[in-house]
C-alpha cells in the first residue's frame, strides 16, 4: 500500500489533485484508515491516475472522464477518447478563424472594397426553399444543393441563395437555394421559381467563409456611405466554392444586396 504522498510522487499528481479526484468519484484510494483518515493507494492504480491526468490535460470534462473510465470494453473507451480530440480540433479551427477575422477587422487601413452596382434581370431557376434556423443552415444547404445537383441536368451558371433578413435578425428565416437552368424541373423538393429583377450592390468575398461576416459589414458600410438602402433578401452567388475545389483560398462568393437610392440623385 502507498500513502497518498508516495502515490503523488509516483504519478506526478499533487495531493490536492488526488483528493479532488477522490471527491469527484474518479479515483478513490484503495483504503482509508478510519482512525487517522489517511488514504492509501496501490501500484495497480498508477495507470488509472495517469489516464485521468492526461484526459484532464486535454480539458475533458469530469463527467466525460467518468464515462471513459466506467466504459465496459476497450473499444468503447477508445471511441470516447477519440471523440474529444476531434472536438478540440474543431474548437482550434474556430479559434484560428476568429483570430484571422479579428486581424482583418483591426487593420489600420483596410483595402478599399470593390463594389459593383449590377442590374439583374428576372430569371426562372430550379430551387429548393424552406424556413431554416441559422444554426441548421449549413446542413440544410448541403442537402438542398445535393437535390438540385441530382435534378438539374444542364445548369447554365453558378448556384446561389436568397436569405431572408429574418434569418440574421431573428435566427430563423426563409432560405432559397437555386441553380440556373433553361428547363427547371419538378422533382422532390426541387421546383421552378422566378427570381424578380433587382438592382444589386455586389462585392466578392475571397477565400473561406470564416470571416464572410466582415465582408458583409464592409458592404453594408459602402451601401450607407452611398445613400442606398437594402430592399429585399440578400443574395449570394458561388462562382467558386467548396463543391468546386478543396482549396478554400480559391473560393469566391458574390454577396449582393438589393438596393435603392434614398438620397437626391
Amino acid at each position: 500500500m502507498l500513502a497518498i504522498g508516495e502515490f503523488s510522487r509516483l504519478t506526478h499528481l499533487g495531493v490536492r489533485t488526488l483528493r479532488r479526484y477522490h471527491d469527484a468519484g474518479l479515483l478513490g484510494p484503495a483504503c482509508v484508515d478510519h482512525a487517522t483518515g489517511y488514504r492509501y493507494y496501490t501500484a495497480e492504480q498508477i495507470p488509472a491516475a495517469q489516464v485521468i491526468h492526461r484526459l484532464r490535460e486535454l480539458d475533458v470534462p469530469l463527467p466525460e472522464v467518468q464515462r471513459i473510465l466506467r466504459s465496459p470494453d476497450p473499444a468503447s473507451r477508445a471511441a470516447l477518447v477519440a471523440d474529444h480530440p476531434q472536438r478540440l480540433e474543431s474548437e482550434l479551427e474556430r479559434t484560428r478563424a476568429a483570430v484571422a477575422s479579428l486581424r482583418r477587422l483591426l487593420q489600420p487601413e483596410p483595402p478599399p472594397l470593390d463594389v459593383e452596382l449590377r442590374a439583374v434581370p428576372a430569371a426562372t431557376v430550379a430551387a429548393v426553399e424552406d424556413d431554416v434556423a441559422h444554426d441548421e443552415l449549413l446542413a440544410w444547404y448541403a442537402g438542398a444543393m445535393a437535390e438540385l445537383d441530382a435534378a438539374v441536368e444542364e445548369p447554365v451558371g453558378a448556384p446561389g441563395t436568397l436569405c431572408d433578413n429574418a434569418l440574421f435578425e431573428h435566427g430563423r428565416g426563409h432560405v432559397l437555394v437555386y441553380r440556373p437552368t433553361a428547363r427547371p424541373p419538378r422533382r422532390g423538393r426541387v421546383h421552378p421559381v422566378t427570381l424578380p429583377a433587382v438592382e444589386l450592390a455586389v462585392t466578392t468575398h475571397a477565400g473561406p467563409h470564416d470571416d464572410i461576416d466582415v465582408t458583409y459589414g464592409e458592404l453594408g458600410a459602402w451601401v450607407v456611405a452611398n445613400a442606398l438602402a437594402v430592399a429585399g433578401p440578400v443574395r449570394e452567388r458561388y462562382p467558386v466554392g467548396p463543391r468546386d475545389t478543396d482549396d478554400a483560398s480559391a473560393w469566391r462568393t458574390e454577396i449582393g444586396w438589393p438596393v435603392f437610392h434614398v438620397g437626391p440623385g
